[in-house]
């Protein structure tokens, strides 16, 4: 399944949302314009979902409260809504429609709680919250029926859905002096600190064939580069990722992760993600420290794994280069524009001049990335 629709009032940067998507969807928008608050609505809905620590609570107080998550624009009415639709392909009649509404209590703990909580199966609503028991137990709108196991049972899918989604924005720092810094991994680890520890849980055969893959890849990417092996510290038995070089010496070319360049973690990274699941993905920026060159092939590729898994990917990026495929649709990139009263987000293929112009032979990086520069730009170079 995939997600085929999202709605949104009062989420953080925008006031209002309601866009349709791809399973290759890419959001681009200026610095500041909510590209990361977008995805966080799928981030959201998992760390609702998921079966250790999570929960409403927990989600809203991990974001700094329900007054840190709604949009500074919602002034008469604060209640955010979130609804999403899962569907079997982009365009299809949707299998699932989860919808959530919450606010925060006026007195006492001023905790978040529920307005509404409902799922539909097909054309069939089949939880409307709040019931009756609801309205006899106020306390129960503090938790969401997406979040406990007794009773969610007629929407299970909905649930494994959203606990399986990944997201990922490698910070090549934290894999590469995780020894040093020592420090805990955080929940769902979304910075990659804990790439080697997925590689030394993923069965040995499966492991291998994935590092294969990215092998060639790294070999076509990285110069020099001949082969790559997961090992384990023979004194400490901790995993690393080992990568051998061409040199005039044997075994001269030897090195570990902790030597690799940002670059090659990054992709290294991408790469792991991209094979290790059929779950929704969310990537952000993945063409930071990369080429130019292998950035423009980001995006076929992604297309190429996504025939054989057919998972969505939802990428943010501010890159052209990643969306120079001439392949990539309209209805595949999201416009952030910022107004006065919120983040407006809308489809490329919705503007008539960006329209016309991708049906000229203009790619999406040559038509949509000029409408995220900032009108002054320029003026940075005479400060100071």
């Amino acid at each position: 399944m995939i997600v085929s629709h999202l709605s949104a009032k009062n989420w953080r940067n925008f006031q209002h949302v309601a866009v349709d998507l791809r399973e290759r969807q890419f959001i681009v928008g200026a610095n500041a314009s909510g590209k990361s608050n977008l995805l966080d609505v799928f981030r959201f809905f998992r760390d609702i979902a998921k079966t250790e620590g999570g929960g409403l609570q927990k989600a809203v107080k991990d974001r700094g409260g329900v007054s840190k998550i709604r949009s500074l624009a919602a002034r008469r009415d604060p209640e955010i809504e979130l609804e999403v639709h899962l569907a079997e392909s982009a365009g299809e009649p949707p299998t699932w429609q989860y919808a959530l509404g919450l606010r925060q209590e006026t007195r006492g703990y001023r905790n978040p709680y529920l307005t509404h909580e409902r799922v539909w199966k097909g054309d069939q609503q089949i939880l409307d919250r709040p019931d009756t028991e609801d309205k006899k137990d106020r306390d129960r709108l503090t938790q969401t029926f997406l979040e406990q196991i007794n009773v969610n049972g007629d929407f299970r899918a909905v649930v494994r859905f959203f606990q399986a989604t990944t997201y990922l924005h490698l910070v090549p720092q934290l894999l590469r002096f995780a020894d040093s810094i020592q420090g805990r991994v955080l929940e769902d680890d979304p910075f990659g600190q804990g790439l080697l520890e997925r590689l030394a849980k993923t069965n040995e055969k499966t492991r291998r064939s994935r590092l294969s893959k990215i092998e060639k890849a790294l070999k076509v990417a990285v110069p020099q580069l001949e082969q790559l092996q997961f090992i384990r510290d023979p004194a400490t038995g901790r995993p690393h990722i080992q990568a051998l070089y061409s040199h005039w010496r044997p075994k001269a070319g030897l090195q570990r992760e902790d030597q690799f360049s940002d670059g090659t973690l990054r992709l290294i990274g991408f790469l792991w993600s991209l094979l290790e699941g059929d779950s929704l993905l969310l990537l952000e920026e993945p063409e930071l420290s990369l080429n130019a060159a292998i950035v423009a092939q980001l995006a076929p590729l992604i297309s190429r794994m996504q025939r054989n898994r057919r998972r969505q990917v939802l990428v943010s990026t501010h890159s052209d280069a990643l969306l120079t495929e001439q392949g990539i649709d309209g209805h595949e990139v999201l416009l952030l524009t910022p107004a006065k009263e919120g983040t407006e987000v809308k489809p490329a293929a919705d503007i008539d001049e960006v329209r016309t112009l991708l049906a000229s032979g203009f790619t999406v990086g040559e038509v949509v990335l000029p409408r995220t520069r900032p009108t002054d730009a320029e003026q940075l170079s005479f400060f100071g």
